[in-house]
């Protein structure tokens, strides 16, 4: 019997933020302090609704929209990260790995509930906090979600979410 599966996306030229990061790999390797202007894009999948929705694509551009503008022009730090040491002192965030340190400005700075700032950990983030806000703010429940993090032109990750 065939099924049939409906889904909105959203992958706009101002879905994007540019921002600061490094990851650890390899169990001793850190990244040399760099960014990226990424590019992000959402997918819900869900039944029609009574206007033969799957979700309002208004409400989802700005939902994703104000998730990127919170990581854009930002320094982002990975507070679960075993390797990486992050310590807000004031209006400072010092940042260790071995013998490397950093140094940067409270107000520069995002402390990400993540392990690693790499595309996948932050499409995982965005998604997870896409649904809070689906749920929450819409009442809406969807089958699926994938969240898309572009690094650079043809170099992305995805997170698909599945209830």
């Amino acid at each position: 019997m065939p099924t049939e599966q409906f889904s909105v996306r959203v992958s706009k030229d101002y879905l994007v933020f540019c921002s600061g990061h490094f990851i650890t790999y390899d169990s001793d390797k850190c990244e040399c302090l760099h960014g990226h202007n990424y590019r992000v894009s959402v997918e819900a999948c869900a039944p029609l609704d009574h206007n033969n929705y799957v979700f309002d694509f208004i409400a989802l551009k700005k939902i994703a929209r104000a998730l990127t503008d919170e990581l854009d022009h930002k320094m982002l730090l990975p507070s679960g990260n075993s390797k990486i040491n992050v310590v807000t002192e004031g209006r400072k965030v010092t940042v260790n790995y071995k013998d490397r340190e950093w140094s940067f400005p409270v107000e520069d700075c995002l402390v990400l509930p993540i392990a690693n700032t790499t595309a996948e950990l932050l499409a995982r983030y965005l998604a997870q906090r896409t649904l809070v806000e689906l749920e929450t703010r819409h009442s809406f429940f969807p089958e699926t979600l994938a969240v898309e993090v572009e690094e650079s032109f043809g170099q992305a990750a995805t997170y698909t979410w599945k209830r």
